[in-house]
């Protein structure tokens, strides 16, 4: 969570300096400060209707920016025949070099991004906290409908941008920054007067602060309730709770923002994208097989629970820090990034130590705790 959270400021620092050129340092202070003060605040009902109008005001933006490229093209029709000059690689659904390995493996790694929505901490406390069945089936579609039309535009923006600052033979680091990163700030500057610039800081610094809310109001309260009202303080009351739960959020904050100027300093060279996608597949290796097998396996067990958990947070490590670092594999696993190796190892644990040890299924411990608390509860 705090390398997730620490990725978000690093955003932050970086939007700033890219759209208004301000100094990295504060830029990601100016982020902490913002969002740790209505965390604080507000906690996770702050946090709701922030991501609702951040997340409103992200779709706006992203949707009208390769629209409003585009429509001001006068050579719109050329664009294919465009990127084809640039890099035939471009126009390949598999990229340069055509069907190959590493190709399938880049591919495959793209693709296993999306299985972090599958049970996710900060994706799944929403779905908890929702108020009935009725409206779970309505924000499914609101969900869809708002990453397809993200995730297509935001695909778009780079493809316009290719297309638009970039030529054949010229890397695109060399001309949108480390890992064409500035592809976003450069497309707004070129389409739209200065003014809106603003609105376009506004999307981006919304889009990094409702994640960084979301997992800080999550990871507190697992630590305040979860961890030491259940175990170390059982007797711990609401008021208690709420004070202990302000401190924590603004002592993690504290860390994540120390933990992303500490890696500004050590890597200059890093991509916020490698950044995010460690900590996102971290989050997400951890978890969600966890999360997938007891839903729809009635015999996994508690035991291989906490295994599965285990599995996927060290695979992530490994994965990155050993595997990619093979001398013939390497290449394969840096391709496939970390969310794949580590998910499937975290499923194939829990799968093993459920066959292994078992004992009584989660689901079953589940069915008695909720017999039990209906029970007592007279009804």
């Amino acid at each position: 969570m705090l390398i997730y959270i620490s990725a978000q400021i690093d955003a932050t620092g970086s939007a700033f300096v890219s759209f208004l050129e301000w100094d990295y340092l504060v830029g990601a202070i100016v982020g902490f400060v913002v969002v740790a003060a209505y965390c604080i605040a507000g906690g996770f009902l702050a946090a709701a209707w922030t991501d609702m109008f951040q997340g409103s005001v992200m779709l706006l933006c992203l949707v009208m920016l390769p629209v409003v490229a585009y429509l001001s093209l006068s050579n719109a029709d050329t664009i294919y025949a465009g990127l084809q000059v640039i890099d035939p690689g471009l126009v390949s659904i598999w990229g340069a070099g055509g069907l190959t390995l590493i190709n399938v493996c880049i591919v495959v790694g793209m693709l296993a991004i999306g299985l972090g929505f599958l049970g996710s901490p900060q994706v799944f406390v929403r779905l908890i906290a929702i108020r009935s069945n009725g409206q779970i089936h309505r924000g499914k579609w609101v969900a869809l409908l708002f990453t397809i039309l993200v995730d297509f535009s935001a695909v778009s923006i780079g493809i316009l941008g290719r297309y638009l600052f970039t030529e054949a033979g010229v890397q695109p680091d060399a001309v949108l920054g480390n890992g064409a990163q500035n592809v976003l700030p450069e497309m707004v500057e070129y389409t739209f007067p200065p003014w809106i610039v603003g609105l376009y800081v506004a999307a981006v610094l919304a889009a990094i602060m409702s994640t960084v809310s979301s997992l800080l109001v999550m990871a507190a309260g697992s630590l305040t309730h979860d961890l030491y009202g259940r175990v170390f303080n059982p007797g711990l009351g609401d008021a208690a709770a709420a004070r202990l739960c302000r401190r924590v959020t603004l002592a993690m904050a504290a860390l994540a923002l120390s933990l992303a100027i500490t890696i500004s300093v050590l890597s200059p060279e890093r991509t916020i994208f490698w950044f995010v996608i460690f900590g996102w597949s971290g989050i997400a290796a951890t978890f969600c097989p966890m999360i997938i097998l007891s839903l729809f396996w009635s015999g996994f067990t508690e035991r291989a629970a906490i295994a599965s958990m285990v599995a996927g947070f060290s695979m992530t490590i490994v994965s990155k820090f050993v595997l990619q670092e093979l001398e013939v594999a390497g290449p394969y696993f840096a391709a496939l990034e970390t969310m794949p190796p580590s998910f499937l190892f975290a499923l194939l644990v829990g799968w093993l130590v459920s066959l292994a040890w078992p004992t009584e299924s989660l689901q079953t411990r589940y069915r008695a705790d909720l017999d039990d608390l209906i029970s007592r509860s007279g009804f």
